[in-house]
């Protein structure tokens, strides 16, 4: 019987390969396999008859002929011919989805047997590197010592490289490790790779370690290493440590590159050193450098950011003068500069010379123009923008449908909000963490409760089911809200998904509780975290400032204040503003002055809120002469323009000390910070209200509703309070329905003030019949309401309401009520609860008042 492999094989050798035609046979893995065996000593031959198995339509060589083939190529040295078959089978292997392991072992059986030399092993490591198939490359790098081969420095670099480009920095470090223990000796390539995985990974100090500790190995990093460092350091805005690594390069001689200064200027420019980052621009120009568009195009990004829009135009066009062209990156800058200057006219006329000069702008182009518009409320501008995108073949992606979102939300849009929604869900959009996260947090800005928990649901159903991200804001609206027990039902949900409970998520719920006057499970969520070893942050201790003040707990303002200092917090404007806030409610008028300035003297210049606060408070106690005065001064430094008309209603007779001092401080320097707002409006309208000048309250509201201003809640609570306390009870009713009119609902304050308007006229009974239709009206009766009922009952001598009303409410109703009454020095009130308390049948349940308060 013929042999055929064997007859093929000596064709093959005498290299007759013409006569292999009249041969009649038919290709296989088994007939290939034969041939090549026999012919392991004949590459050429082994080669041709593998390309001419290759060539047939009815079949493919099968992974364990490429093996051979490849064992037989590389003994040969044909190191073209072996890499050529090397991506045959790598691409065979990812077609196939062999297992790496499969392929490992056939190499190492075919090693074995036809006892060639190892350099095999390598060409496949590199092989899998160049394919970009680390899981490959490292498996052939984990087993090489196992079968007696170490893989070449080469092949070592290739691989970290790999690892790298595919942002697997911890297991590029783990290479070098397991690099070093086989022996394995690194080069200066090798170390610049290696203190680039540790900067990208975030460990900067240890890549400094590492570099530091190259002296001994006997190592000169390169320039290319160093850079790696620099690089680190600038992405963490760590300018101190560059300084450092340029220290270290000084010391060991190596020379700036162009890659160097390009990352200094770029480090320098994020940091806000605009000068440092121009001196470094000046001194590449005296040493020669050629600059590129990369060094013009950070400089540039650095002015921008910094809103120097004529510098930035300034260098674009000495760049043009040079020879260079504008790229994407330096017109995108330029629109982010221009947009975040509000000069969007600027920014549109950037995107349309990169259409008439053929550079097409990309989707961050359109997002940095679209978030312009957003954030100035010119919501049809941007869906206007988003129409163009997609005309210009550029579509929007989900961050350009969440900046909509975000814009229609923050201008009260909520239902067109939910209409565009409805509209990427339409177009296959699927929703993230943020656009979830921002419906919930517009519904809830907009009291919808309902719909918050049913897009929250729709999220858990459909989305980022373990979005700390979406869970925080679900907490955040409800805290808002004082819907704590339900924010604890959410946060055991939380809990159950296996999503992690943050700092923020604490510091919302210790602000929910504050805010609804548990200050003592705030404190107890605060005591976990201590024990947790969670950082405190200045937000918490801002919270709990304003929650003690809630509750009455004024004295332990000082222990607070003395741990958060002890933590090495230093207190911000917020801080202040909490203070300033709750010792003006005490009537502690020095305390609040101290808070003040104590912040000035810690250079933090007062803001739209701080001035509020101030004025606020003073004609909350009286003091109207100095808020008057502020106000004036704030007018003079043209602060609030809208105001400037109105001058003269804020008069004052006296000169009060503490006011001057404060009128004293606000100065030009500070005229950046103080923003008007509608609560600052609406405080200087209470102001007016207060003095009893409610006619010039009037003509202001009239004045700044021409330049915008909308009359809400609160300016019609300062309206209706001063009609009525002035007696004119019609006039406080009129404007009770003119606000509802205007789609206004009036708050329990509001009612407050009209009861005590017809307590005060002697209509007793129609402010009961008033108070009775409280809750069909949604509203709760607070301390205010009964204190101002049960006074007008007992001086009238009708005690029937002041009975019942005592079944209405529970034993801490009353002892709140008491204290508060004798906080606020209201004897009258105290001592007709006291009467009440004894004379109703209830006198046992409620003796614990007497103690507790009298």
């Amino acid at each position: 019987m013929v042999n055929l492999p064997a007859q093929i094989s000596r064709l093959l050798i005498l290299r007759r390969f013409d006569a292999l035609k009249t041969l009649d046979f038919t290709f296989s893995d088994h007939l290939l396999d034969l041939v090549l065996k026999n012919l392991k000593g004949h590459p050429i031959s082994a080669l041709h008859f593998f390309n001419l198995a290759s060539k047939q339509n009815y079949f493919r060589p099968y992974f364990k002929s490429y093996v051979k083939l490849i064992h037989i190529l590389s003994n040969a040295r044909m190191f073209d011919e072996t890499r050529l078959c090397l991506r045959g089978l790598v691409d065979l292997s990812e077609s196939s989805d062999l297992p790496v392991s499969l392929i490992c072992d056939e190499l190492v059986t075919v090693y074995r047997e036809f006892k060639f030399s190892g350099t095999v092993f390598d060409m496949v490591l590199k092989a899998y590197v160049e394919k970009g198939l680390c899981k490959n490359a490292l498996y052939m790098f984990d087993n090489m010592p196992k079968w007696g081969r170490l893989p070449s420095l080469r092949s070592c670099n290739g691989l970290l490289s790999c690892l790298v480009r595919g942002k697997d920095f911890h297991t590029a470090i783990c290479v070098y490790d397991q690099m070093m223990r086989i022996g394995v000796a690194p080069d200066v390539y090798t170390c610049a790779i290696v203190v680039d995985a540790y900067c990208k990974d975030g460990r900067v100090a240890e890549a400094m370690e590492f570099v530091e500790g190259l002296d001994k190995m006997g190592i000169n990093l390169n320039v290319v290493g160093y850079n790696n460092l620099i690089n680190g350091f600038v992405e963490k805005g760590d300018m101190e440590g560059v300084d450092k690594v340029l220290g270290l390069m000084s010391q060991r001689r190596i020379v700036k590159n162009i890659i160097t200064c390009t990352m200094l200027i770029k480090g320098y420019s994020r940091t806000g050193k605009m000068d440092r980052a121009c001196e470094v621009f000046k001194g590449m120009k005296e040493n020669m450098m050629v600059l590129d568009e990369k060094v013009y195009g950070v400089l540039i990004d650095g002015y921008c950011r910094d809103g120097n829009m004529d510098d930035a135009v300034r260098i674009k066009n000495e760049m043009l003068r040079s020879g260079l062209g504008t790229n994407l990156f330096v017109f995108n800058s330029m629109i982010n500069g221009y947009c975040k200057n509000g000069q969007l006219f600027e920014a549109e006329k950037v995107i349309m010379t990169m259409v008439e000069g053929n550079l097409k702008p990309d989707n961050y182009s359109y997002t940095t123009l679209l978030d312009g518009y957003c954030k100035r409320g010119l919501i049809d501008d941007a869906l206007k923008l988003c129409r163009n995108m997609a005309g210009n073949g550029v579509y929007p992606a989900n961050i350009s449908y969440n900046i909509l979102l975000k814009g229609l939300c923050d201008y009260g849009d909520v239902e067109d909000a939910l209409s565009l929604w409805q509209l990427m869900l339409k177009r296959g959009f699927i929703p993230d963490e943020i656009g979830f996260s921002t419906i919930v947090h517009g519904l809830f800005r907009k009291g919808d409760f309902d719909k918050a928990l049913m897009m929250w649901k729709q999220a858990l159903a459909k989305g980022p089911t373990k979005s700390t991200i979406l869970f925080n804001t679900m907490l955040n609206g409800l805290c808002k809200m004082g819907k704590m027990i339900v924010a604890e039902q959410i946060l055991e949900k939380m809990k159950e998904r296996g999503c992690s409970i943050d700092e923020v998520t604490n510091r919302i719920l210790i602000d929910g509780y504050c805010r609804a006057g548990d200050v003592e499970r705030a404190f107890e969520i605060k005591e976990i975290m201590d024990m947790e070893g969670v950082p405190a942050s200045i937000e918490m201790y801002n919270s709990l400032i304003s929650g003690l003040f809630r509750a009455d707990k004024s004295k332990e303002i000082s222990k607070l204040l003395s741990e958060f200092h002890a933590k090495g917090l230093s207190p911000n404007i917020i801080t202040y503003g909490a203070l300033m806030s709750g010792w003006f409610k005490e009537g502690n008028l020095k305390k609040a002055f101290d808070a003040y300035f104590e912040m000035r003297g810690k250079g933090i210049a007062p803001n739209v809120h701080i001035c509020t606060i101030i004025i606020s408070g003073l004609n909350k106690l009286g003091r109207t002469d100095g808020a008057n005065m502020l106000l004036q001064k704030m007018v003079e430094l043209d602060v609030v323009p809208n105001l400037k008309q109105f001058y003269d209603f804020f008069n004052f007779d006296k000169i009060p000390t503490e006011a001057q001092k404060i009128a004293t401080t606000i100065d030009e320097s500070v005229k950046g910070n103080i923003i008007p707002s509608s609560i600052l409006y609406n405080v200087v309208i209470a102001g007016l209200c207060k003095c009893g000048k409610t006619n010039d309250a009037r003509k202001v509201i009239s004045g700044l509703s021409q330049r915008g201003f909308v009359p809400d809640e609160f300016t019609y609570s300062a309206l209706i309070h001063s009609a009525a306390t002035s007696g004119d009870v019609n006039e406080a009713f009129l404007l009770r329905d003119e606000m509802t009119e205007k789609g206004i609902s009036p708050n329990i304050v509001t009612y407050n003030a009209l009861i005590d308007g017809l307590c005060k006229s002697g209509n007793l009974d129609r402010a009961l019949r008033l108070f009775h239709k409280l809750q069909s009206k949604g509203l709760v009766p607070n301390l205010i309401t009964y204190n101002t009922l049960i006074n007008e009952c007992f001086k009238s001598g009708s005690k029937t309401f002041c009975s019942r009303a005592m079944w209405m409410n529970t034993r801490n109703f009353w002892m709140k009520c008491a204290r508060q009454a004798l906080k606020r020095t209201l004897r009258d009130t105290a001592n007709h609860l006291k009467v009440i308390i004894k004379q109703s049948q209830a006198y046992g349940r409620f003796m614990c008042v007497k103690t507790a308060t009298f």
